[in-house]
């Protein structure tokens, strides 16, 4: 009995090491998939027919030319997996997606289940309200619906807040942070509690952008990175270094400027959101710390 579970035991390890062998895995196949997502703000997004930009999306991009290159590929196949704040963990984890390059936190919890590289962006959580709403603290949030994307830890966020100490409003979900912004946008919800980029996206993409305004503290300060499976260095050192080489070259700052401060697709509208100074001390200082390190400042 003990020598057949060692035996699985063997197997298991083999097929978990093949599985994190993410350089073996597009040299031999010759493709990789990347996970997108379909409302991220200016991070990542779709244009429709199967199109998907964004700056993460555009980083990822050139994080995979750079592994093409070291791997001496003559061609890669990049394939688009639209994932949801749902789905994105396992599907990294199964190795359906092999770099999820959307708009996910890095948090302490989650480093128990897959790695992220070094991070490209601070976030800071913010509160979304109709600009004609009388809305402008947490306080007044009491006995409103408050949306926000399932799977997401803003509300969790927002609860934690000493301010919204004796607050009570209600939950209300969206499938996705399209989906959260539309709940505002038709009256279902008082407020969006979201990453400020994804607010900002939404606010810009909307029909009309001088009906939404962003209010109150930030809720908390977040590192956004692109997420890789676990226990694979190989693959985080090469992902790790093309950022890294970025960073230095000042490619990453063009970047933002591109996707934050320029108008951008569909509608060439601006998302008008300047780096910050925690963003700025990121690329400065290359790193892949929790968002509990930030918390400890």
């Amino acid at each position: 009995m003990k020598k057949t579970l060692l035996v699985l035991a063997v197997v298991a390890g083999f097929s978990l090491s093949a599985q994190a062998d993410t350089l073996k895995k597009i040299k031999d196949s010759g493709a990789v998939t990347m996970g997108v997502r379909e409302s991220s703000g200016a991070l990542s997004y779709t244009l429709g027919d199967g199109k998907f930009v964004g700056y993460h999306v555009e980083i990822c991009h050139k994080v995979l030319a750079d592994v093409q290159k070291s791997l001496g590929l003559a061609k890669l196949d990049v394939k688009y997996q639209p994932v949801t704040s749902q789905n994105r963990i396992p599907l990294v984890q199964n190795g359906t997606v092999d770099i999820e390059c959307g708009s996910t936190t890095n948090n302490a919890a989650r480093q128990k289940d897959v790695a992220f590289a070094v991070t490209t962006f601070v976030e800071e959580v913010r509160i979304a309200v109709k600009a004609n709403s009388g809305i402008n603290s947490i306080a007044q949030l009491n006995g409103k619906n408050v949306a926000t994307t399932t799977g997401t830890t803003s509300v969790q966020t927002l609860r934690k807040n000493e301010r919204a100490t004796g607050v009570d409003f209600k939950e209300v979900f969206g499938k996705d942070h399209a989906d959260s912004f539309l709940l505002l946008e038709s009256g279902r919800a008082d407020a969006f509690v979201m990453d400020g980029a994804i607010l900002a996206g939404n606010i810009a993409k909307a029909k009309n952008p001088a009906d939404f305004k962003l209010v109150g503290d930030v809720l908390s300060v977040e590192p956004i990175a692109i997420m890789i499976r676990k226990d694979d260095p190989a693959f985080k050192k090469a992902v790790d270094d093309s950022i890294k080489a970025m960073m230095k070259s000042g490619e990453l700052a063009k970047l933002w400027t591109k996707w934050f401060e320029q108008p951008i697709p569909p509608s060439n509208t601006k998302v008008g959101m300047p780096v910050n100074d925690n963003t700025k001390a990121a690329w400065a200082n290359p790193n892949d710390k929790p968002m509990e390190d930030y918390a400890k400042k």
